[in-house]
């Protein structure tokens, strides 16, 4: 899930040039602890985790965000998919999630939370959803903004079996580079993750229950809260088309 805060900032800068030309009054009321943010988006195909969840075909997506200025939030981000890619779940992922982030030390923010995944028109006899736990850090290193996470889903009852007896729980570990290009609205970022467990890239194999993905990109404003970016994704192992072959994939967002 990506929730902008491009649109948020620029709201914030507009509202406070407004107030400032505008006289002040002493009923007004105090400024509201919850902000809302969100974001619409297109892309030539919703790829988790290096896998394509829409059979290599455009998806539209978006979610909104609450958040609270101890740094508490609730949001939801929804996409749609392909039974091509995904037999059994439907047109709809929707992600209910809650969380809390917030500096924990100068220059370090941590995130940490909890996500449902949520799958509507999954069929009555497949039980699609499940919870998966993630957390954090994020810091800057000059121009660089980096980010070390990890999600786990313990065993459930939706998630792949592991037919040759190893775990059926999964951990993802990823680490995260965005770097904003000096005096230009465009920002390159790289992307590393590790996967052991049934949602490894082969998620229904009874062999190698690892796997790697890996993108790198850049993304870009290009009026007010419209911008675009572009990237080149890539997973290990086989190769199917339009599921887990290398892929560019393209991105419009609209933030607010």
């Amino acid at each position: 899930m990506t929730i902008s805060i491009r649109g948020a900032i620029a709201a914030t800068l507009l509202a406070g040039s407004a107030l400032a030309a505008a006289p002040a009054f002493a009923d007004e009321a105090p400024a509201s602890p919850v902000t809302i943010t969100g974001n619409v988006s297109l892309v030539t195909d919703y790829r988790f985790r290096g896998i394509s969840q829409s059979a290599g075909k455009m998806a539209v997506q978006g979610g909104i965000t609450a958040t609270h200025s101890s740094g508490f939030y609730v949001g939801a981000w929804s996409s749609s998919i392909s039974e091509g890619s995904l037999p059994g779940y439907g047109s709809q992922e929707l992600d209910l999630f809650a969380g809390w982030s917030g500096e924990v030390t100068s220059g370090v923010t941590l995130d940490a939370g909890l996500l449902y995944y949520v799958y509507p028109g999954g069929t009555d006899a497949f039980n699609t959803d499940f919870f998966e736990p993630w957390a954090s850090i994020k810091g800057t290193v000059g121009p660089a903004t980096i980010k070390v996470g990890a999600n786990y889903a313990w065993k459930q009852s939706s998630l792949p079996n592991a037919f040759d007896g190893s775990k059926d729980d999964n951990l993802y570990v990823y680490g995260n580079v965005d770097i904003a290009i000096p005096s230009t609205p465009v920002t390159v970022s790289g992307h590393i993750g590790y996967t052991n467990g049934v949602l490894a890239p082969c998620y229904y194999c009874t062999g190698d229950k690892t796997g790697v993905d890996y993108s790198i990109g850049a993304s870009a404003t290009v009026f007010g809260p419209l911008s675009v970016g572009v990237s080149y994704i890539g997973v290990s192992g086989p190769s199917f088309n339009n599921y887990s072959d290398d892929s560019v994939v393209g991105t419009v967002t609209a933030s607010f």
